[in-house]
């Protein structure tokens, strides 16, 4: 009950059109976990991430905003230097198309100097697509968050949510 009621308090501050001092610092202690999910899976993912973040807030002072990329605020992750991004591996081996790629076209051009983690699930292939997503954030001038993004094949089992925390808690530590 009290989270509920201070996180629409804090809606409703973020909401105000004098607030933007206040806006960008509590911008500065969120994350935002960006997905996009068909089966669940990436969602899954995005939930442990979410969770790790959480989970390290005692010790690194930051919340998780855990939001599908259709419900994204654009000018809020602009203005964030480190976030997370999930999509699935779709098709041939690429991201989904009607709502992800064009997201991460507009990422990219305001990437430069940003630390990302990319993470998703796969049916088939060998994860090619992340391999191809994470060469397109590089090349925009974004530093992937250790080195490479988190993929798993299907289901991602405890080990991979154990990952994911892990990276949450990273992510909270920058």
């Amino acid at each position: 009950m009290e989270a509920t009621i201070i996180n629409i308090a804090l809606q409703r501050i973020l909401q105000m059109p004098t607030n933007n001092h206040l806006k960008r610092r509590i911008s500065m202690n969120k994350i935002t976990v960006v997905y996009w999910s068909q089966t669940g899976n990436t969602e899954a993912m995005a939930e442990a991430i979410g969770e790790g973040i959480t989970n390290a807030r005692q010790e690194f002072g930051k919340e998780a905003e855990v939001v599908e990329v259709s419900n994204i605020d654009m000018e809020e992750l602009k203005a964030a230097s480190v976030f997370a991004i999930g999509c699935p591996a779709m098709g041939d081996e690429v991201l989904e198309e009607s709502e992800m790629e064009p997201f991460v076209s507009q990422v990219e051009k305001y990437a430069a100097g940003k630390q990302i983690a990319l993470f998703g699930s796969y049916g088939w292939g060998d994860g090619q697509w992340m391999r191809d997503w994470e060469v397109r954030m590089r090349n925009a001038g974004a530093t992937i968050v250790d080195e490479e993004g988190i993929i798993c094949q299907d289901t991602p089992d405890d080990t991979v949510l154990e990952a994911c925390r892990n990276l949450g808690k990273k992510l909270a530590s920058i």
